[in-house]
């Protein structure tokens, strides 16, 4: 029977269904435990790193689960937790503000995956990864354009997706000014404006470059000093 809650796939998705190719020849080739991998937030300006991770049953399919990015915040939400019943295990991993500042978005987005992996109580046999850039090590293939091809990581990516979503809405209510709520931390003309007026915000990332255009002078850019001594942006 279908879901009620989940409306009828707009005409547009119904020929981008992701596959279980890659995953069923691992299986074939005897691995148990194959992770979908996939990350959000990575350019925006406030707010943390996420990265999802999802392991996709071989026996039970859950269809209208597209890449994140083909669906409408409203669509997202109302898969969620259908994909979350369905799945053998999943979890989200973030890197702060503070992190992604500290560390650099290569070694924050190399730790939002090593907790999301960590959180599913399960050992990878292989890691599947959106993009041509491996940030989990180990086991792995990169597969570009993965979350629209991949259902694994079409999984990860809308579980990442709603779940940094619904952190940055929460935190709307904490700085109403900035609009997080439907800007989600990313560059817009208001969270521009914003930031003109107002400066950064506690959960801002200020080794950004923006931080060097604001009109407000209220805070310096953040520098992260390097083993050597040296500081580098």
């Amino acid at each position: 029977m279908p879901d009620p809650s989940v409306r009828p796939l707009r005409p547009a998705l119904k020929g981008a269904s992701p596959g279980l190719a890659i995953e069923r020849e691992l299986w074939d080739a005897g691995a148990d435990v194959v992770v979908g991998v996939d990350e959000v937030g990575r350019g925006a300006w406030a707010g943390p790193l996420t990265v999802g991770a999802a392991v996709v049953p071989r026996d039970r399919r859950v269809y209208k689960i597209r890449d994140s990015k083909m669906l409408t915040e409203a669509e997202r939400e109302a898969i969620f937790d259908r994909i979350a019943g369905w799945v053998r295990a999943w979890a989200v991993g973030h890197a702060s503000h503070e992190e992604c500042d500290r560390l650099g978005m290569s070694e924050a987005q190399r730790l939002a995956a090593r907790r999301a992996i960590a959180g599913l109580g399960l050992q990878p046999d292989w890691v599947l990864i959106d993009g041509n850039w491996d940030f989990v090590g180990g086991r792995t293939r990169s597969i570009v354009k993965g979350d629209a091809t991949c259902l694994s990581i079409a999984a990860a990516s809308i579980l990442a997706k709603v779940s940094r979503d619904r952190i940055m809405r929460a935190e709307a209510e904490h700085y109403p000014a900035y609009w997080f709520d439907s800007n989600k931390g990313y560059p817009g003309p208001r969270h521009k404006a914003a930031l003109h007026w107002l400066g950064p915000s506690v959960i801002h990332r200020r080794s950004w470059a923006f931080m060097d255009g604001l009109a407000w002078n209220g805070l310096a850019r953040y520098e992260r000093p390097d083993p050597q001594g040296r500081l580098f942006q």
